[in-house]
């Protein structure tokens, strides 16, 4: 099963400092739910696990990502990962492009195009279902950007970790006076707080609901 999803959202923030943060996989990671960085292998390739779950079935797939292209100019990247499900046959192929832009109003826009092939246990559920929650996926992620990036403690962070003139940017943000002091280009994924794993409950829960209704003549 291919799957295209185009999703944009908007961050309070700099655009300097959002895409910085969107190529840093050790801070971004924290933000994909159920999601989980093995081990780093160069500045581009990365091994990672994602766990799904949905009721009692539960599902990982293991595998590599790759920055194809990170443009600081243009703001544009482009990401392939492809995993293996863990302890069966099962597949997962991702293709996506993202861009970071100022948005008319002040802060950020980012854009994700993203085209997933998806083979396997998860397939049980029907496309409609997988691509509800391939969506919450999306939005969950947002969610997580949005929180991380706008709240003055973990902007100030992300700014001192990767870029020391970057607070100029933004002046209103101030760093936590109790924090110790972080040297130029270290980064510090625990300072963003890890979103909780992946279930799919609510959504299985909507398509039953939506089943019943269509049983039942929508009443």
């Amino acid at each position: 099963m291919s799957l295209n999803i185009r999703e944009s959202f908007e961050v309070r923030a700099p655009p300097l400092r959002v895409w910085q943060f969107l190529t840093d996989p050790a801070l971004v990671v924290r933000c994909l739910p159920g999601a989980e960085l093995i081990e780093t292998i160069d500045a581009s390739t990365h091994r990672g696990r994602v766990t799904v779950k949905a009721g009692p079935i539960s599902t990982a797939y293991d595998g590599m990502a790759r920055l194809i292209e990170v443009n600081d100019e243009t703001r544009i990247m482009r990401l392939v990962g492809e995993g293996s499900e863990v302890g069966a046959a099962g597949s997962a192929k991702l293709t996506m492009v993202g861009t970071v832009s100022s948005h008319p109003a002040g802060g950020s826009m980012v854009e994700i195009d993203a085209t997933i092939d998806i083979a396997g246990r998860i397939m049980q559920f029907g496309r409609g279902l997988v691509e509800s929650f391939s969506r919450q996926i999306f939005k969950q992620f947002a969610i997580a950007v949005r929180e991380t990036l706008e709240h003055g403690e973990a902007a100030a962070i992300v700014d001192a970790a990767r870029t020391p003139g970057a607070m100029e940017e933004s002046a209103s943000v101030q760093p936590d006076a109790s924090a110790p002091a972080l040297s130029p280009g270290t980064v510090t994924p625990a300072a963003v707080p890890p979103t909780r794993e992946l279930r799919v409950m609510p959504l299985l829960w909507r398509a039953f609901v939506a089943w019943v209704r269509r049983l039942f003549g929508g009443t």
